[in-house]
Order: structure tokens, then C-alpha cells, then sequence
């Protein structure tokens, strides 16, 4: 069998100026690690040989219709802009309309340098690779907007970060690779054809109902406002959440230092890099909102009516919020097993909240043993617990399957920072058991699985993850 992807190349048919045309660096030993059969079926995908997959997603032999670039972009990165960003360890092969009628690019990520490298090497080593896979699909299985993994490859090759690591390349499947940094380049550049074309392109692409920029901006907003509540209903900490990182198509996209919670409290920061907590777990709605804000600051530049266009955007973003807590408490409502709605919701589920942070308890079990009887032992105090509990099962009783609505909104199994730490290293060791039981199960997030029952227990305190890294 030989590998077919049904490639149709739409970004590659932009201006030039939108991209670099770049093909992958070649690898010495390439070898399959994983291959997302189920996504490659969507994708419409034949998959071929072993190493014939190896060979194509290693970028050593490049798939018939592949059109192979590095795309264009800036961004704010923790608040100061880069002039110019880009791809610069990542190739786009190219998109494919999949059997659900949705365009999705394929890229390598790790596949050497680019025009866009800024004197970096362009890899990527192993763990964050096998990091990236397990995340993404796991947030699939959540049921959150995100990229996904098509294939994991090791190359043969040693890069050097730390010291060697093993190097490896990651297939990356997203809607879009369009970020609102991509919009801001051609703002800042003064260049107002190609943001216009730009604009055009990602409302067709992504947002047809749209009407002009401004009709994206709200669509953009709109969907940026159900991630943040979603990332936040499962204890998501994005890392990075600079506008380079944020995606027009309302994905989750680039885990570098991402990490979920284990015992809760807002202001936790698991990126090394966020010295200041600029994107800690509670800062992450008002730091949509500010991305949201560049965006707009980068559309306004095509209007010739800067006043109207500024009044207009400034009412989008301002609402933001708003809709943003709108979603937040539809999802925490579920969380605490709430379907109807009353004006005391609101500050039931922060109560608990606040309760959880004062008695270090585990976010994610915490909230799945609401649907048993269990929730109280999640507490260094369980009084604390039984005192906000009187209230909720008060409230409950005007629900009609509580239970249900929990154990739906609320996930068993989420990829602990510590299981995926342990996971790299038993990789870099050449064991991958721990790397394909962690998707196996993470699949099914919902759902009790006995023989797992060991990834639901918070690490010990000598496996605590105090920092997660870029590392790419």
C-alpha cells in the first residue's frame, strides 16, 4: 500500500509574500513512532508502509501534491511585539478537505531550519514531541478545540539543547495555522493589500457568515471565548498564550510549557518562562481579551473610516468578558451537576473554588467525585467541604439527574503533568509502552477504567512537576 494524501493547497496559492517556499531538511534515521490512524481516516488519508510514513513525516520524501512552506507572522510575546516571528521549525505540506467537509493543514514541526529560524536549528527533540501528541489528542478526547497528531517520528539524530536529546518531528493537524499575529505582520508593515487578502481569506476559510473584518473580529472573539472556558473547566494552563500562539480558527494551538492542575489554586504558573504570571490559570480570560485587542488593533488598519471602525471593534472586545463568563459558568454549572439556572450559581461555584484553594484539593478528582460520595476526602478539612456541600445539595434537589450532568462534564483521566514527565523519560530510554498507554486511556476521558486507576492519582510530593518548558 502507498501512503495517499489528497492534498489541495490554498495558503500555498496566496502572494508569496505570505510565506517562504521551504522544504524539509532531511533526517539521517527516521523512524514511526505513532500514526494517528483514526485522524488519518478523516483526513482521507491512505496510509503506506511503515517506513514509507516514516520517510513522509520525517519530510525525507515529500507526498505527491505537497507544497511545502514556512508561513509568515509576528507577535506580542508576553506583552513586547516581534516584528517578525514565522514558522521557524515548522513546514506546512499542505491542507486536505476531510470526509467532515472541514480544510485542515498538515504540518512538520521539528523539520529544520526555516528562513524564519532566527539562528535556531529548526528541531525539535523528543519530549515535547511525544508532550504535544498525548496533550492535543487528549484534549480532543475532552471534547476542546485543538490541533491534533496525525504521526510522531524519531529521526536518528541528536540535537543539542540542555545537552544531546533524541530528535524527533511531529505531524501536526490543525483548521488553520492563521494566528492573530499573522493579521498584525501586515498591520505594522503598513501593507494593507495583503491584510485585506488576508482577511478575505481566513472569513472564507473559517467564518463564511462573516461579515468583513469586523464580522471576523466578533466571530474570533466568539470563539476564543468558548476555548478559555473550556481550557478553564479542565484545569488547562496554555503557558504561552502570546497573540503568535493564538489561533483565528478558535483551536488550541503550540503546547510548549503547558500543563494541567493538580491541586487547584488561580494563580498557578507551570512555564518556566512566566517568571511574572502573566498567563497563570486565572489570568488566561483576560489575557484572551487583550489578544482579542490586537487583533482588532490590526483589522482597523484597513478601514478608511478609523473612527467608526474603532468604535465598532472597541464594542466587540469590550463584550468579551462578558461572554466569556457567560460560557465559564454554563461549563462550572455542569461541573457541579446544574443544568437550570439561578442567581445564586455563581457564588456557589466560587465558594467551592475558594475552598479547594484553601484546602489543596485536586482539581480534577475533586470535581469528579461530586457525582459519588467521595469529594469530601479531596480536603485537607472535609468540615470545609460538608459546609458548602448543605447549600449545593439543597440546590441539586431542583435538578433532575445530577449525577449524570457530572459525570459528563467532568473528566476521570486528564494527562498529569508527572505521568507525562515519566512517560519522556521512559521514551528517551527507548521504552514507548508508557507513551501509548497514556493515548490509549486518554482517549477515553470519560469514562471508569479500572485498570487505570493509577493515572488518577495526584503525584507524590518527589513527582511534583514545578515547571514545564518549551523545549522544542
Amino acid at each position: 500500500m502507498t501512503l495517499m494524501i489528497p492534498f489541495d493547497n490554498s495558503y500555498a496559492r496566496l502572494p508569496n509574500s505570505f510565506y517562504a517556499r521551504q522544504a524539509p531538511v532531511p533526517v539521517r534515521a527516521p523512524r514511526l513512532i505513532a500514526f494517528n490512524s483514526d485522524l488519518a481516516q478523516i483526513l482521507r488519508i491512505t496510509p503506506g508502509e511503515v517506513h514509507e510514513m516514516a520517510e513522509a513525516f520525517s519530510g525525507n520524501a515529500l507526498p505527491e501534491g505537497a507544497e511545502p512552506i514556512a508561513q509568515l507572522y509576528s507577535g506580542h510575546q508576553f506583552g513586547n511585539y516581534n516584528p517578525q516571528l514565522g514558522d521557524g521549525r515548522a513546514v506546512l505540506l499542505g491542507e486536505t478537505v476531510g470526509t467532515d467537509g472541514v480544510r485542515r493543514d498538515i504540518q512538520l514541526k521539528g523539520s529544520g531550519p526555516t528562513p524564519f529560524s532566527r539562528q535556531g536549528d529548526g528541531r525539535a527533540w523528543l519530549g515535547p514531541v511525544l508532550r504535544e501528541y498525548v496533550v492535543s489528542e487528549a484534549m480532543h478526547a475532552l471534547g476542546i478545540p485543538t490541533t491534533r497528531a496525525l504521526a510522531a517520528v524519531k529521526t536518528g539524530e541528536a540535537i543539542f539543547r540542555e545537552g544531546p536529546m533524541p530528535g524527533a518531528i511531529l505531524t501536526r493537524v490543525a483548521q488553520s495555522h492563521l494566528r492573530v499575529g499573522s493579521f498584525q505582520i501586515f498591520a505594522a508593515r503598513g501593507q494593507l493589500d495583503s491584510l485585506r487578502r488576508l482577511t478575505d481569506y481566513a472569513i472564507q476559510r473559517h467564518y463564511p457568515q462573516a461579515d468583513g473584518p469586523m464580522g471576523l473580529l466578533r466571530a474570533v472573539v466568539d470563539a476564543q471565548s468558548q476555548l478559555i472556558a473550556a481550557w478553564m473547566s479542565v484545569g488547562f494552563i496554555h503557558g504561552v498564550m502570546n497573540t503568535d500562539n493564538c489561533s483565528i480558527s478558535g483551536e488550541t494551538i503550540d503546547y510548549g510549557p503547558c500543563a494541567f492542575m493538580d491541586n487547584y489554586h488561580p494563580n498557578t504558573v507551570y512555564s518556566s518562562i512566566d517568571r511574572m504570571g502573566r498567563y497563570a490559570y486565572s489570568n488566561q480570560p483576560e489575557i484572551a481579551v487583550w489578544n482579542a485587542a490586537q487583533l482588532a488593533t490590526a483589522l482597523i488598519q484597513q478601514f478608511d473610516d478609523k473612527e467608526a471602525a474603532v468604535a465598532e471593534a472597541t464594542e466587540i472586545v469590550h463584550g468579551m468578558p462578558d461572554l466569556m463568563q457567560q460560557n465559564w459558568l454554563a461549563r462550572f454549572r455542569a461541573k457541579i451537576g446544574l443544568v437550570t439556572q439561578e442567581d445564586g450559581d455563581l457564588e456557589m461555584i466560587s465558594d467551592l473554588l475558594n475552598c479547594m484553594a484553601q484546602n489543596q484539593a485536586d482539581f480534577t478528582n475533586t470535581f469528579r467525585a461530586l457525582g459519588g460520595d467521595q469529594a469530601r476526602d479531596q480536603f485537607t478539612d472535609p468540615q470545609a467541604f460538608d459546609q458548602w456541600a448543605r447549600g449545593w445539595r439543597s440546590r441539586l434537589s431542583r435538578e433532575k439527574k445530577p449525577a449524570e450532568v457530572i459525570n459528563k462534564a467532568n473528566p476521570t483521566f486528564i494527562p498529569r503533568n508527572h505521568r507525562v514527565e515519566q512517560m519522556i523519560q521512559a521514551a528517551v530510554q527507548g521504552d514507548f509502552a508508557p507513551f501509548h498507554r497514556l493515548n490509549n486511556v486518554l482517549s477515553r476521558p470519560y469514562g471508569d477504567q479500572p485498570g487505570a486507576l493509577d493515572l488518577t492519582r495526584p503525584p507524590a510530593q518527589d513527582e511534583v512537576v514545578q515547571a514545564t518548558f518549551c523545549g522544542t
